[in-house]
């Protein structure tokens, strides 16, 4: 199998420049091989709270059809961030675009405090991809939750991709702790990080993949978007 992570610069609150432009990383995950690509926390609007009622949908809007189409005749799997809502409230969500089948929407459980005025928490403790149940998902906040990733292991999870939003000031602490998740449960990481401004904050991309050892196997820059693919046989990066 082969994991992509992406690295991107969204536009704030631009829904269709945005696709547009995931669909040009997708093109270059695809020309790479990869069979799974993932992009960071609410990729398709910016990380953008006080737009997310206006901007919020679900996972069977019209504008994801090009995603499927891709899923289907690439046989890869893509999963775009995106705020969803539903009768409860708004979520910080992953729409999971899947060969041949069902979207799937995983939606962040455990929220940061400053985002409870926004959002909700969704009811999944653990997001692991339908027929990839051995990858789990984290958005953010949730790598600092403890729980998270070890009800990721005792899942089967082999391998823990967590799509955020990291400031330049929050990055390391990002790093750091997810260095340690990949060395506590021999899993491979990814992480997927936005450049550029979002949320008020100057993101600090450094995009990684660490090894089921728990090394750092390779890291996009803190300025320029692109991907970052591990062949999970091998644990080599691509």
């Amino acid at each position: 199998m082969k994991i992509c992570v992406a690295q991107t610069r969204s536009i704030k609150g631009d829904i269709q420049s945005n696709i547009d432009n995931h669909k040009k990383l997708i093109d270059l995950a695809v020309f790479n091989g990869a069979d799974t690509v993932i992009f960071p926390e609410l990729s398709i609007t910016g990380y953008e709270p006080e737009l997310s009622k206006e901007l919020a949908t679900n996972q069977d809007d019209s504008r994801f059809d090009d995603f499927q189409m891709i899923a289907d005749t690439k046989q890869i799997t893509i999963g775009v961030g995106v705020p969803t809502k539903n009768n409860i409230g708004i979520c910080i969500s992953m729409i999971l675009f899947q060969p041949h089948k069902a979207r799937q929407t995983y939606s962040k459980k455990y929220l940061h405090p400053d985002e409870e005025e926004f959002f909700i928490g969704g009811q999944s403790s653990t997001g692991l991809i339908s027929n990839k149940t051995n990858i789990a998902l984290a958005i953010c906040y949730e790598l600092s939750v403890l729980e998270h990733s070890e009800n990721a292991f005792k899942s089967g999870a082999e391998f823990y991709i967590a799509s955020v939003v990291k400031s330049v000031n929050q990055v390391d602490k990002a790093i750091e702790r997810l260095s340690d998740i990949a060395t506590k449960y021999s899993m491979t990481v990814l992480m997927s990080n936005c450049v550029g401004q979002s949320g008020g904050m100057e993101c600090g991309g450094r995009t990684s993949i660490w090894n089921n050892k728990g090394l750092l196997v390779g890291q996009l820059d803190d300025t320029n978007e692109g991907v970052i693919i591990i062949d999970t046989d091998t644990q080599e990066l691509i």
